[in-house]
């Protein structure tokens, strides 16, 4: 029998979400978390696709630094976009964020998500 990990949520400043999830946890020294383009009011950012990969990196570098690393600590980013032209605007922005030896990365198209207005979302996993 193995044994449960012990999942310790991590606190952040992100508006707490009306759905049943914590922005981050950790468990076994990963971090999971799973970002979103909302401001502080937990709105979805306007100005399109550049203004949301920005605002999205933004929070995961707020989740990072609040579990007690940061970008450097990232391990894997899982890009999710509802349109492969975003890809480039994307691509941009998180070069602002990230430093070689770079995370492993993978870019997904998907057909939409919870929130109608959103145009992208990152799932990642970082070293805790």
């Amino acid at each position: 029998m193995t044994a449960t990990p012990e999942i310790t949520p991590i606190t952040t400043q992100l508006p707490r979400s009306k759905a049943p999830l914590e922005w981050a946890v950790s468990a076994n020294g990963i971090l999971f978390t799973a970002q979103i383009p909302i401001d502080a009011s937990g709105q979805v950012v306007a100005g399109g696709i550049e203004s949301q990969a920005r605002q999205t990196m933004e929070n995961l570098k707020h989740t990072l630094e609040c579990a007690g690393g940061g970008m450097a600590s990232l391990t894997q980013a899982l890009i999710y976009v509802t349109d492969r032209t975003h890809l480039a605007a994307v691509n941009k922005v998180y070069a602002e964020y990230v430093a070689e030896p770079y995370p492993n990365r993978a870019a997904i198209i998907v057909s939409g998500f919870a929130r109608e207005e959103m145009l992208v979302e990152i799932v990642a996993y970082a070293a805790t």
